[in-house]
């Protein structure tokens, strides 16, 4: 097979159709790239996805804090951290020096009335929600690179928790059920009708990317029992409205939610990402189960990149590759992100194997 465009190359994928090679992506931390370039392997001016070759590429551009003219109030500051409320009613420490998952302090919605109050009436699908002018960029940038372009953002179980927190979320889903499921149908719909403005202005990408972190370590955040009745209608409400544009549609999630995929399966799932090794995922056990049904992509455990272990990482790409990339099924990404502790060499070593074993020639 002659090599194929990226655009080309993911949509089979996703179609389960031939492909010459696997599908390649990754995320990185911030600063990452910044010191590939201090360390002379990255010119200044290259960006990663050109540099490394990756198939996708996304655009995050919906702002879903609940109030858009709360000015955000410093509450304590010093010289590493700052303390701030913000327009969700939430507060939150984040690090001032490096980037990192913001301290949940507190939360002003612990309960109904307060979503009642002072979320759900400013809630509207106003234009000003969405960056049309990035989307724009994002989708021009991604067609003249003939990559992969995804509208990329967060799905109901992400949108409640930067309002209430976990804790009040997973409590709300035990003792008020109707009350999180309020608040799963009111994001689904705001999230489907700003996807309706953008679409019609900008026009549509070719693909969706939720992003959906429902579990942590060798547990996901609620039964599957739980997940079906409260959550999946809003995975299968929003999931129904990208397939009626003839979109397919990747789900991310972070830890371990294997008990949760007959049901995701089941809301309509095209292809799940990321496939936490460290947290008990294991992309061969889903490949079994599931393979079938949906594309793989990712699950390759990134604390071997981090420890810059070339002998693990050739051992767990030559073991898990082949079996993954039967069907025409899988995307090669970490089970994370890549840290600043991972050598230039290290990763460019998993791109390069990785792609030289998912090769159908």
């Amino acid at each position: 097979m002659q090599p194929l465009t990226s655009i080309e190359r993911i949509d089979n994928i996703l179609h389960r159709r031939p492909v010459d090679r696997i599908g390649l992506f990754e995320h990185f931390w911030g600063d990452t790239l910044k010191k590939w370039q201090e360390d002379g392997k990255i010119q200044p001016g290259q960006d990663l996805p050109t540099h490394f070759g990756f198939d996708i590429a996304t655009c995050w551009c919906f702002n879903c804090t609940a109030n858009l003219d709360f000015a955000p109030v410093t509450l304590e500051e010093d010289e590493e951290t700052r303390l701030v409320k913000n327009g969700n009613y939430a507060t939150m420490r984040t690090h001032k020096l490096h980037a990192s998952t913001p301290e949940h302090v507190a939360f002003d919605v612990m309960e109904r009335a307060q979503w009642e109050e002072l979320i759900k009436p400013v809630l509207k699908p106003e234009p000003r929600r969405i960056n049309f002018e990035a989307y724009r960029n994002a989708r021009a940038a991604a067609a003249a690179k003939q990559r992969f372009f995804c509208w990329a953002g967060v799905n109901v179980f992400e949108q409640m928790h930067p309002v209430c927190g976990h804790e009040y979320m997973l409590m709300g889903m035990a003792m008020d059920p109707d009350w999180v499921k309020d608040m799963v149908n009111t994001y689904a719909d705001l999230t489907i009708a700003l996807m309706e403005i953008l679409f019609a202005q900008e026009g549509k990408p070719d693909g969706i990317w939720f992003y959906e972190d429902m579990g942590f370590k060798l547990r996901p955040f609620m039964s599957p029992a739980m997940y079906r009745e409260i959550v999946m209608p809003g995975h299968q409400k929003t999931i129904d409205y990208c397939h009626a544009l003839g979109l397919k549609v990747i789900m991310h999630s972070c830890g371990f939610i294997e008990p949760l995929l007959p049901g995701m399966v089941e809301a309509g799932i095209d292809c799940l990402q990321v496939m936490e090794v460290k947290a008990g995922m294991d992309p061969l056990r889903i490949k079994r189960d599931f393979g079938d049904k949906i594309v793989l992509f990712g699950g390759m455990d990134a604390q071997n990149l981090v420890a810059n272990n070339i002998d693990a990482i050739r051992a767990e790409l030559a073991a898990k590759i082949p079996l993954l990339k039967e069907g025409y099924g899988y995307i090669l990404h970490s089970d994370h992100s890549i840290p600043t502790t991972t050598e230039y060499e290290t990763y460019r070593f998993f791109v390069d194997e990785g792609l030289r074993i998912g090769s159908y020639a």
